[in-house]
């Protein structure tokens, strides 16, 4: 037994080159992420920065490694503008997706985190939003989400992510629990961890909203030391907090059965924010694929 119909696996190109920090992957070609992620198997790819923002340039890339784009990050700051600003905004983002045609946009708040370089800055200082803010700030999001999928055809996958204002499971259940249907979930089952929760607990309460799956695994060790000395988001990254499934304490076989039992269909994409000249990407998502694959094989 595969994926069921309907179920793609993809990867994310952060195990090539960090979209943050540039100096990781910063001598490794694009063409070495898209020869790599299509010879491993992979049927698609997520955006990163060393992609063309092009569609007339970037289709004929992807079809010649016989990839789809999956989805992309877009940095959005409804936490402290509204939602014209924010369709304004995200227009150029959202026409390439929808060029390409994928079906999702991963959606990253990043209006409160702490300035300058926030992710630089301990992980104590993440700035929260206030309970008093978050209905409106759920009800900004769900009008955004219908206007996104009305005009292009993507579906709003908002990222629960360690130091933005959504990284506790209370704070993501806030905010699902007063947006409307509109609002789809990414579920991110290394951020969840990191957060200090199972990410089972957003499949139980808020299943039906996810439309986009990131697999990423977390190092119990790293994330400790981290955790200890009040590190920062990038020098958890740099200290190889993340890595991919398989190669941490994160149990997929939750996930394998969400994704069997529910009718799950889109994008589960394979993602490890760390150095790959410490962690060889080839390797590193070879093994993932199949470890992915291995649970979705009856015991």
């Amino acid at each position: 037994m595969g994926l069921p119909q309907g179920v793609k696996l993809g990867v994310s190109p952060l195990s090539w080159a960090n979209d943050v920090l540039e100096d990781l992957g910063a001598d490794i070609p694009l063409s070495t992420c898209l020869n790599d992620a299509a010879e491993t198997g992979y049927q698609g790819i997520e955006l990163g920065r060393k992609f063309p923002r092009d569609a007339a340039v970037l289709g004929p890339l992807l079809a010649d490694y016989g990839l789809d784009l999956a989805s992309g990050w877009y940095s959005g700051e409804l936490a402290l503008r509204g939602v014209d600003e924010e369709l304004a905004a995200v227009g150029p983002h959202a026409r390439l997706l929808q060029a390409m045609g994928a079906r999702v946009m991963v959606y990253g708040e990043v209006a409160m985190m702490a300035e300058p370089d926030a992710l630089d800055q301990p992980m104590s200082r993440r700035v929260l939003m206030s309970t008093s803010d978050r209905r409106a700030y759920a009800e900004r999001l769900t009008r955004f989400a219908d206007a996104l999928q009305t005009r292009y055809g993507l579906r709003l996958a908002y990222h629960h992510h360690l130091m933005m204002v959504a990284e506790t499971y209370e704070e993501v259940a806030e905010i699902f629990a007063q947006s409307g249907p509109e609002l789809g979930l990414l579920l991110d089952t290394g951020h969840a961890a990191g957060a200090g929760y199972a990410y089972g607990r957003l499949i139980a309460d808020f299943g039906q909203r996810i439309c986009h799956i990131h697999l990423k695994d977390m190092r119990p060790e790293a994330m400790a030391r981290v955790r200890r000395g009040d590190l920062s988001f990038n020098a958890g990254v740099r200290a190889g907090m993340f890595t991919v499934p398989g190669d941490g304490c994160i149990d997929f076989g939750p996930l394998a059965r969400f994704v069997r039992e529910s009718g799950y269909q889109g994008w589960l994409v394979v993602e490890a924010e760390q150095d790959p000249a410490k962690v060889p990407p080839r390797p590193a998502v070879t093994a993932a694929r199949e470890y992915i694959l291995s649970q979705f094989v009856p015991a």
